[in-house]
C-alpha cells in the first residue's frame, strides 16, 4: 500500500503546530496503525528528520495510551475492510488495534492529537492527560481500611451490581470520549470511575464524597459540560454505555442533597 499521511507536527506546547504531509510505501494491510507510524519514523530518521512523537505502551488495546484522531474520528475506523467503507462503524477499537486493511491503497490519512482544552499538546501527537489522573486522585479509589483481603464469597454482591461494576471497570482512560465530544466533556470517563466503585460494598462508605469530589475536580480541570450528544459512547473502545452518565448524575444529586 502507498499512503499519504497528513500528520500534526508541534515541537512544544508553546510553539504553534501545523499539518505536515508524508508519503509512505510498502505498507502491509496486516500492519497495525502504530506499526505504520513506526515505518514512517524509520524513514524520517534515515532521512535525517525528526521522527513523529506519539504515545504507545502495551499495543494490545489495554493501556489506552495510543490516543490519536484519525480522519477526524477518535481512534479511527473499526478495523473493517475497504469494501465496507461506506457503512463501517467508527470508534470501537484502540489505535494500536486498528489495522491498515481498514484503508485503501492511495488513501490520504489525517493524523492528529486529541483536541481538548484539558489535554494540552506536549509534542506532535502526544497530549498531557494528567487531568484524568487528578480526577482519579480526587476519589477514584477505596480508602476506608477493610483489613485483610476477605474470601471471595465473604461479601455477597448481587450479580446485576457485579456486572454493572465490571462493565464500568473496563474503562482504560484513553480519553477518546473527550476527543469525540463536541464540548470536550469528561463525563463518560468520570461516570465510569464513579459507578465502578459506588455500586460495590467496598465503595459504599465514600459513596457521596467520591462523586462530589470527582465531579468538582473534573469541572476544575476545564472539561466542557455534557449535553448528552452521545459521541463519547460511540467512540469509546471499551463500550462504556451512555446511561453511565445518567447513573452518575443520580449519584451526584443524591450526594448533594444528603450533604445539604
Amino acid at each position: 500500500m502507498k499512503l499519504t499521511l497528513r500528520v500534526w507536527r508541534q515541537k512544544s506546547p508553546d510553539v504553534p503546530g501545523a499539518m505536515a504531509a508524508y508519503e509512505v510505501e510498502g505498507i502491509s494491510p496486516d500492519m497495525s496503525f502504530l506499526e505504520m507510524l513506526d515505518t514512517l519514523n524509520e524513514e524520517l530518521i534515515l532521512g535525517g528528520q525528526e521522527p513523529v512523537a506519539f504515545d504507545h505502551d502495551c499495543r494490545e488495546g489495554i493501556c489506552g495510551a495510543c490516543s490519536l484522531v484519525i480522519n477526524g474520528d477518535a481512534h479511527g475506523p473499526n478495523g473493517v475492510s475497504p469494501a465496507q467503507a461506506d457503512s463501517r462503524a467508527w470508534g470501537s477499537t484502540t489505535t494500536c488495534q486498528l489495522h491498515m486493511r481498514s484503508f485503501r491503497d492511495g488513501d490520504t490519512i489525517d493524523v492528529e492529537p486529541w483536541r481538548a482544552a484539558a489535554f494540552p499538546v506536549v509534542k506532535d501527537l502526544v497530549v498531557d492527560r494528567s487531568s484524568f489522573d487528578r480526577i482519579i486522585q480526587a476519589g477514584g479509589y477505596v480508602a476506608v481500611p477493610t483489613g485483610a483481603a476477605p474470601d471471595a464469597h465473604a461479601t455477597p454482591v448481587p450479580k446485576p451490581d457485579a456486572d454493572f461494576a465490571f462493565e464500568h471497570a473496563e474503562c482504560i482512560g484513553c480519553g477518546a470520549c473527550v476527543a469525540a465530544c463536541p464540548n470536550g466533556s469528561a463525563m463518560l470517563f468520570t461516570s465510569a470511575k464513579v459507578n465502578h466503585l459506588n455500586v460495590l460494598p467496598q465503595g459504599a462508605p465514600e459513596r457521596e464524597s467520591r462523586v462530589l469530589d470527582m465531579v468538582s475536580t473534573m469541572d476544575d480541570e476545564g472539561f466542557g459540560g455534557c449535553t448528552l450528544a452521545g459521541e463519547c459512547a460511540t467512540a469509546c473502545p471499551k463500550g462504556i454505555p451512555l446511561f453511565s452518565i445518567t447513573s452518575m448524575n443520580r449519584e451526584f444529586v443524591r450526594a448533594a442533597r444528603k450533604r445539604r
